[in-house]
C-alpha cells in the first residue's frame, strides 16, 4: 500500500557518495558538498508528508522506499520511530544509523546514497530528470 509519493528533480552535481544517508531537498540548486543528496526541488519535506505516512513512521513501522526514474528503479527499507519529529520544512533524510533530528524521516535504512544503483544515479544527473520517491507499507508489499 502506497503511503506517500514525492517528486524531485535531478541535477548535474548529484554525487550520491555519502556512506550513511540519502537526502532529498526542496532547494533549487546543489553544490558538490551535498554528497548525500539524491534530488532537489522536492514537492515535499518532512512536515508535508501525508498523515497516513506520519502515523506509520510514528508507530515504528518498517517502510519500503522505491526510487523511480524514467528508466531505472531502486529500493531500500527503513524504520520509523516514535521520537521522529517530522517537522523540517525543506529536507528529508534517510539514515542508516538511528540518529533522530527534525530532518530524519526513517532510521536504520538498508542503503545509503553511495549504495544506490549507479545506473539510476547516472540518469538523474540531468536537471530534467524526474525522480519519484514512494513510501510503501512493507507488510502490504509482501
Amino acid at each position: 500500500m502506497v503511503l506517500d509519493t514525492i517528486r524531485a528533480y535531478g541535477h548535474q552535481n548529484i554525487l550520491c557518495s555519502h556512506s550513511t544517508t540519502i537526502e532529498i531537498t526542496k532547494d533549487k540548486s546543489l553544490t558538490k558538498k551535498g554528497n548525500c543528496i539524491l534530488g532537489i526541488k522536492a514537492t515535499k519535506a518532512c512536515k508535508d508528508l501525508t498523515r497516513k505516512l506520519k502515523v506509520a513512521i510514528k508507530n515504528g513501522q518498517k517502510i519500503e522506499v522505491t526510487i523511480q526514474t524514467e528508466n531505472k528503479k531502486d529500493c531500500f527499507v527503513g524504520y520509523g520511530h516514535k521520537d521522529l519529529p517530522l517537522r523540517h520544512k525543506k529536507d528529508i533524510v534517510f539514515r542508516k544509523s538511528n540518529y533522530i533530528c527534525d530532518r530524519t524521516v526513517l532510521i536504520n535504512c538498508s542503503k545509503s546514497s553511495r549504495e544506490l544503483s549507479r545506473e539510476l544515479i547516472t540518469e538523474i544527473l540531468s536537471p530534467d530528470a524526474q525522480i519519484y520517491i514512494t513510501f510503501n507499507d512493507w507488510k502490504k508489499t509482501r
